[in-house]
């Protein structure tokens, strides 16, 4: 992370559990964005002062229609954006909720049933 810190226009925030946000923070350049979609029990700290010494950003979006849906299906193709998942297989459930637990994970798990 520290190789990218102050080189990310955005981060579209996907956790939806209590985490610090000046890490995050931190990656954003000049007037850039952090939008949070992951739905959190209990409110985030959020810190000021690096928001506005660096005209940063955070924002909040709930999932958007069709429209706004095929709209970022389109942007990910033409800039080859793609998800870094683990693909499992469905008995390999038990063992990846036991990583989850561990923090040993890297990138979302997907169940290929």
């Amino acid at each position: 992370m520290k190789a990218a810190m102050g080189t990310l226009d955005g981060i579209i925030d996907t956790v939806s559990v209590i985490h610090p946000l000046v890490p995050l923070i931190g990656l954003l350049n000049s007037h850039g964005k952090i939008i949070m979609v992951g739905a959190l029990e209990k409110p985030l700290e959020l810190p000021v002062f690096p928001l506005i010494m660096g005209r940063k950003l955070v924002a909040g979006s709930c999932i958007g229609g069709i429209k706004e849906t095929q709209e970022m299906i389109d942007f990910a193709a033409k800039y080859g954006v793609k998800p870094h998942i683990e693909v499992i297989p469905v008995d390999y459930v038990n063992a990846a909720m036991e990583r989850l637990l561990q923090a040993d994970v890297k990138y979302r798990f997907v169940i290929d049933i």
